[in-house]
């Protein structure tokens, strides 16, 4: 007999529909099982764990040979995830389940030898798919990947199965199950329920206010000081003065680590912006993303969010070089054999590091151990290229015993994040309709439109681009800060102040190296 069901398979972040077909010759005494379309050794392996799990739930396996068809045949199939679809329309061949019912449902796990299903990754983008697909009636997936994908199948039932017979009974009509009703807060972004927060930082006033430029503006921060001043510190506090997530980008960030496993089973969407901070060991397929069939790395588990690079010149030269392309476009893309693949990376860079390898030059209470040679090595892992794309650099200065003793002082995170997001709506209705939403993500079309300077502007910008011998990416740098800080500010159009702070946070490379 031949019976047909539907799949879904990760391609990227997003998913594709794969048809099962089995045709069991049901003649032979010994059975025999071939599986084609393009399968990798787990896909091939499913065969083994079906019959184990058929036999183990009391289910006989055909006689003769059985042939299993993974469509569309040209695409590589990876995974364990077929093996439910695959078990079920085995056990409809044998007559034990509704050909029909099995055409019309989409079946999504791997089993195991016992039966039971195990959860499998990708149940946001596979949802989404599902929902979409015509003459798909019912989402079949395991109990514990169910209340993922209610949430993104968009009204589509969604039924949570914990073994094999359970689908069994489902698809013969005998099955009294509901759908899986997602919570009501599904997408409750709420960031006060986040355990940092920024009146916990003592001193840093400076590197405070340009985590406020980086958060109304989205730009990417730099800041050097030495151990102790406070860099990981404030970095881990910024993603609580960032503005909520929206519906859309919740989605977006979630089926990226949905892809990767990474959403805890209750929260199938993300609540807050996500916060990355990779170890400087990481290899430049760990941070931009690879393997044979491409992956999203971690510069895309941060899209939407922080990426924080702590000890920044101890990455390798090669891994920070391959943040320049997604830094200026928000995407990176990954080519090989199998295919090529673009993964979103909007993301806010925050780097530290310390002025020197022992971290205490300049700091008049220790004395530096460092040679000449041994600092300039040190500072030249940072190309001038990669330090153009950070718009802003600070230094921290040690803490003085007064502020150490005293208690921290300063404005919460929710009353910083409130002046962040008056100045995040301004800039909403300013691009309305124009595809960005931020300043920094602005172009030169909208840098000419949005950014007009009076005569004292340009000539303050002017004497600072000659003096620091600024790119010309250093300058619409410049005028994406001071666009920002007017936001901060009320202010409609760009004044000298605006400039002259923008510009301050550009004088620290031009020092350092």
């Amino acid at each position: 007999m031949l019976t047909k069901t539907h799949s879904a398979a990760i391609d990227g972040i997003d998913a594709y529909v794969v048809e099962v077909e089995v045709n069991a010759a049901g003649h032979g005494d010994q059975s025999f099982v071939s599986i084609v379309g393009l399968p990798d050794a787990a896909v091939k392996e499913s065969r083994d764990r079906v019959r184990s799990a058929m036999q183990s739930c009391g289910l006989a396996f055909p006689k003769g040979a059985t042939i299993v068809n993974l469509a569309p045949a040209d695409v590589k199939k990876e995974g364990a995830a077929f093996d439910l679809p695959i078990a079920a329309a085995v056990v409809t061949a044998t007559g034990l389940a509704d050909k029909k019912r099995l055409s019309s449902t989409m079946l999504v796990g791997e089993l195991a030898l016992d039966g039971s299903v195990r959860p499998v990754r990708g149940m946001i983008p596979i949802g989404i798919r599902a929902a979409s697909e015509q003459g798909v009636e019912a989402l079949l997936v395991p109990a514990e990947n169910a209340v993922e994908a209610a949430a993104a199948a968009n009204g589509l039932p969604v039924h949570a199965i914990s073994n094999l017979l359970e689908a069994v009974d489902f698809l013969a009509g005998r099955s009294a199950s509901e759908p899986v009703i997602p919570p009501e807060n599904i997408f409750d972004t709420n960031p006060e329920r986040l355990p940092l927060d920024f009146n916990e930082v003592k001193g840093q006033s400076c590197a405070k206010r340009a985590m406020v430029i980086a958060a109304a503006g989205a730009h990417n921060l730099l800041m050097i000081g030495a151990p102790g001043t406070g860099k990981s510190m404030l970095a881990k506090r910024l993603p609580t003065i960032l503005p909520p997530l929206t519906i859309e980008e919740a989605i977006e960030s979630s089926k990226i680590h949905s892809v990767m496993g990474l959403l805890p089973r209750d929260k199938p969407f993300l609540a807050a912006r996500p916060f990355r901070a990779p170890h400087h060991t990481i290899s430049d397929a760990g941070l931009l993303g690879g393997q044979t069939i491409p992956t999203p790395g971690e510069i895309s588990l941060a899209h939407n969010g922080v990426l924080f690079l702590d000890e920044f010149p101890e990455f390798k030269r090669n891994v920070l070089e391959v943040l320049r392309q997604p830094l200026e476009n928000g995407e990176v893309t990954i080519s090989r054999a199998a295919g090529s693949h673009t993964f979103p990376a909007r993301f806010t860079l925050v780097a530290a590091m310390n002025p020197c390898p022992c971290g205490h030059y300049g700091v008049s209470r220790k004395m530096c151990r460092c040679s000449a040679h041994d600092i300039k090595r040190y500072r030249s892992k940072l190309s001038g290229p990669l330090l153009d794309r950070i718009d802003l650099h600070v230094d921290l200065a040690p803490l003085s015993d007064e502020e150490m003793l005293s208690a921290p002082t300063g404005e919460s995170s929710r009353e910083i994040r409130g002046v962040v997001l008056s100045a995040r709506e301004r800039q909403r209705k300013r691009f309305e309709g124009l595809g960005i939403h931020c300043n920094a993500q602005m172009e030169p079309a909208q840098l000419q439109a949005f950014c007009a300077l009076d005569a004292q502007s340009q000539s303050y910008l002017r004497g600072a681009i000659n003096d620091l011998q600024l790119s010309a990416r250093a300058y619409d740098k410049i005028l994406r800060v001071a666009r920002t800080i007017a936001d901060l500010d009320g202010e409609d159009k760009i004044d000298s102040r605006h400039i002259f702070e923008a510009a301050q946070y550009r004088d620290l490379d031009r020092k350092l190296w």
